[in-house]
Parts: structure tokens; C-alpha cells; sequence
């Protein structure tokens, strides 16, 4: 059964820019057996051999200026006992600017972990205003191997524990938090489309209600900063719906520079 949760448009909020969006709305598909060390919650969802979080499309608006100029969709879908597709893709268009952005992911769930997934596959792929751009990358975490398909390249890395890939962070972010609500600090080493790998960071920095076009939603906020590019990410994510992250909105030299808010999620109840 799909439950769709909609409303009207009630409002432009703050303006901003149009840089990537990684929105990080994650999913988890659940195990058999019972988990270890983690949240009372999920190990209901394993015990019933159900997902941690149902496949869903979840909608957003990208504003700059207070103007909508685009929107963005994630969707996560299984595809096997053990592996799932995250994807996200965008479409932003504002005066003589235009921007279509397409990630993919694939990625395992660890049997031993079940609060834990594995990035296998990695695409990227840009186009319009500027420079097109393409990666595509592929994965051998426990051999320590990755292959650049557009570069035509072979490499081996020295991974380390719990790697994630440009968008597979996300996942295992919303993951994190169902698993571990209390927590208020968050690191996760993230392999770049050139295959340096660099932590990413993210703080607790409060609670928030939001009135977005999806509607009024309870949230805990997050805050990521880069301080070498002067840039500073901030995203809400509602426990009423399972950890989703519903705003992002980002900041560079103190200039505002995107926003993108929740208008609409379906999520299959299988």
C-alpha cells in the first residue's frame, strides 16, 4: 500500500543558491536476525524482517532569492535480500542558469551490523550551465580496491572503518540517528570522485518546528562545517517520519547560498 502525504503550497521561505544537494534522506534494509547494540526500534523492523525504513520518493523544492527555481527527488528502492539504490536527482533552472544533476548508489546492508551499509557503486553525472561532468566509480571494500570507470583507472585503498561514497553518507547519517536518537556527534570518512577520502562531520545543534510546504514537522537540527571553503551546511531531520531529512539550507563567507525544503513523501508499506 502507498501512503502519500501532501499539502498546499504555504510558503517561500529563506533565499538561496544552487550548489550540490545532498539530501539525505536514507533508508535501511532490515535483516532476520536480531541486531546488536542498537536501537529498540530497529530491532522490531529485524525482528519482523521488515525495512528499517519503507522504499519512498520524497519531493523537494530549491529556492533562490525567495523564487522557487527548481525541484530535487530522492528515492530509495531494494533490489535483493541484502542491497538497495539511493538516488537523487535534480532539476534547477533561473534566468540564463540551468543545472540537471543525477547520483546513484548502491549499496549493502552488513549482516553483522545491520545499522551499517556498504557502498558498492557510485554515479554521478551533470549537465547544463558550465562544464558537464560524469563519474562513475565501483567498489571492493573488503579487497581494498576501487575502479574509476571514466578515468579508466584501478586503485587500491586502504579504507577505513564504516566508508561511505558522496551520496551513500546520507543513508547511513538517517541510519545513525534512528539507531542512535541520543547521539549528538556524527563522523563519516567519504570518498571523493577523485578518490581522496576526507571525514565528514556532523554536530547536534538543537531542536526546531518547521512550517514547510509538506506541512508543520518537529525537528533536530545538524550542523556541518568546512572551514578551509568557509561553508556551512545546516539540515533538519523530523523523527515523526522516521528521521527524514526535510530542509537543508547552506551558507559560504556568510552569504546564503541554498535552501531546499520537503513538499511531498510516498513510501511503500509493503
Amino acid at each position: 500500500m502507498v501512503k502519500t502525504f501532501r499539502t498546499g503550497n504555504l510558503y517561500k521561505l529563506l533565499s538561496l543558491s544552487l550548489l550540490t544537494i545532498s539530501l539525505s534522506v536514507t533508508n535501511v534494509y532490515a535483516l532476520n536476525n536480531p541486531p546488536v547494540n542498537v536501537h529498540n526500534d530497529v530491532a522490531t523492523h529485524l525482528k519482523s524482517n521488515h525495512h528499517v525504513i519503507a522504499p519512498f520518493t520524497a519531493t523537494y523544492s530549491i529556492i533562490h532569492k525567495s523564487d522557487p527555481v527548481g525541484s530535487g527527488v530522492r528515492q530509495l528502492k531494494y533490489l535483493s535480500d541484502n542491497t538497495a539504490e539511493y538516488s537523487y536527482h535534480s532539476d534547477i533552472k533561473w534566468l540564463i542558469f540551468s543545472d540537471q544533476r543525477q547520483e546513484h548508489s548502491i549499496v549493502q546492508f552488513d549482516q553483522l551490523q545491520p545499522n551499517k551499509i556498504i557502498p558498492t557503486q557510485y554515479t554521478y553525472s551533470r549537465e547544463g550551465t558550465g562544464r558537464d561532468k560524469k563519474y562513475h566509480w565501483l567498489f571492493d571494500i573488503n579487497n581494498h580496491s576501487a575502479k574509476d570507470l571514466t578515468r579508466k583507472k584501478d586503485h587500491t585503498i586502504d579504507f577505513p572503518e564504516n566508508i561511505q561514497d558522496k551520496l551513500s553518507y546520507h543513508l547511513q547519517h538517517r541510519l545513525g540517528l534512528i539507531a542512535n536518537p541520543e547521539q549528538k556527534s556524527f563522523s563519516y570518512p567519504v570518498i571523493s570522485t577523485s578518490g581522496n577520502i576526507k571525514n565528514y562531520n556532523y554536530e547536534y545543534d538543537g531542536e526546531e518546528e518547521l512550517m514547510l510546504p509538506y506541512g508543520l514537522v518537529k525537528t533536530v537540527r545538524f550542523k556541518r562545517e568546512v572551514t578551509e571553503k568557509k561553508r556551512i551546511t545546516y539540515a533538519w531531520f523530523a523523527p515523526e517520519l522516521n528521521y527524514l531529512l526535510v530542509k537543508l539550507y547552506q551558507m559560504k563567507s556568510g552569504v546564503e547560498q541554498l535552501e531546499a525544503q520537503l513538499t511531498a513523501l510516498e513510501t511503500d508499506q509493503k
